[in-house]
């Protein structure tokens, strides 16, 4: 998985005013848990731009100038107005100790239940997996090239023995769902393919 870096400064004084004063100088307050103790600093917040604002999963390194710790974000806060980001929790990563993450799911391939006038219904754009940090994957990769009117696709189809999925296996993950379109569309190729049987079958009898 792609990893950011993120350059911070570990903060003494946890308090609001100290909290408050970080925020209006464009800094964000972060605390990382999962360690012996958590870890308090801040960042510029121009600097989580590639973390937050997309679909993506990414590790982060946390460079704090004396040292840097690996880490998954586990929460954000943003203000309710101006959605700056006010707050975020970082879970710290082991390579030996397992961790739970969501991984966005990237659709791959044109439908022909779509092409016939189905709906896609993308019913699960991310996963929540249980994994070893050198085993989570950028994202999953769905085919849903052959995905005809009345399918779908379940997390049984994903399994795999380097991570864990946190969902049933019968979960639907994307499926094509009949339209009144898309009724008279298989209608008419079954009659088309009829009519083109008989009107075979008429000429090898005149022949």
């Amino acid at each position: 998985m792609k990893s950011i870096t993120i350059k911070g400064s570990e903060r003494e004084s946890v308090g609001k005013k100290s909290t408050k004063a970080l925020r209006n100088a464009g800094m964000v307050p972060c605390v990382v848990y999962g360690g012996e103790k958590p870890l308090h600093f801040s960042a510029n917040e121009l600097a989580f731009r590639e973390l937050v604002y997309t679909a993506a999963a990414h590790t982060v390194e946390v460079d704090l100038g004396d040292g840097q710790l690996k880490a998954i974000m586990q929460d954000i806060q943003f203000h309710p107005v101006t959605d700056k980001i006010l707050h975020i929790d970082f879970y710290q990563l082991f390579d030996d100790k397992e961790v739970t993450m969501n991984i966005p799911v990237n659709l791959e391939g044109s439908s022909p239940g779509v092409r016939n006038g189905g709906r896609l219904l993308f019913r699960k754009r991310k996963l929540a997996i249980k994994a070893l940090p050198d085993k989570l994957p950028d994202f999953f990769n769905v085919d849903i090239s052959k995905l005809k009117i009345g399918e779908n696709i379940t997390v049984e189809s994903l399994l795999n023995d380097d991570f864990t999925i946190l969902h049933p296996e019968s979960t639907t993950v994307v499926q094509v769902k009949m339209a009144r379109a898309a009724v008279a569309v298989d209608e008419d190729e079954e009659e088309g393919e009829e009519g083109a049987a008989e009107e075979g079958a008429e000429e090898t009898a005149q022949e």
